[in-house]
């Protein structure tokens, strides 16, 4: 073929391709009726609006999960803890009740009881107990001390500690025991 026998040829199709094209174009549909546009917006509106609350939903359930697993991973050994204060509390007293002469005849004893005792404070203290320990003549303080009782003592004001019966303990920010003190209930000094 020669050329300008394909150039006839392109020229005769490329005006039916064109009719093709516009014939193959449906025709438009009647305009929706305005009231069902209405209705289809109002359907998106309240879709997207429960989408949002959806996701809101979510996020706000993802915090919760993460606070619920920092507070489990701080404050899950409370319980243990509590319990093993009253071995801390024995320990001490064991400690401060022994006169010079015991600890003289039992030397060895009483050494492996201030190292066990030692090692029990430094286990609770790596997992974030830690002693609160209040010393005569400190301020009552009602958020870490528990009044076992009060009474007038010469020389003190009013809210000082005038004895310490057992120490208190917080796990991490929070309170696990309260230490147990006796109170000045002085009104001068």
């Amino acid at each position: 073929m020669t050329n300008a026998r394909k150039d006839d040829m392109a020229e005769d199709q490329a005006p039916r391709d064109e009719m093709d094209r516009v014939e193959a174009t449906p025709e438009p549909a009647a305009a929706p009726d305005l009231g069902e546009f209405e209705a289809l917006r109002a359907e998106r509106d309240e879709l997207r609006d429960r989408f949002m609350r959806a996701l809101a939903d979510a996020e706000n359930s993802r915090k919760r999960a993460e606070r619920d697993r920092r507070e489990a991973e701080q404050y899950g050994g409370t319980r243990l803890a509590r319990d093993l204060l009253p071995v801390y509390d024995n320990l001490s007293r064991a400690l401060d009740v022994a006169t010079d002469e015991q600890r003289a005849a039992a030397s060895a004893l009483f050494e492996g009881v201030e190292l066990t005792l030692r090692e029990l404070l430094n286990v609770m203290t790596k997992h974030g107990v830690r002693p609160i320990s209040p010393q005569v003549g400190d301020a009552f303080d009602p958020q870490q001390h528990q009044a076992m009782f009060e009474a007038p003592v010469p020389g003190t004001k009013a809210g000082q500690i005038i004895q310490v019966m057992t120490e208190g303990f917080m796990i991490h920010d929070r309170l696990l025991r309260p230490a147990q003190v006796g109170v000045s209930s002085n009104t001068g000094a």
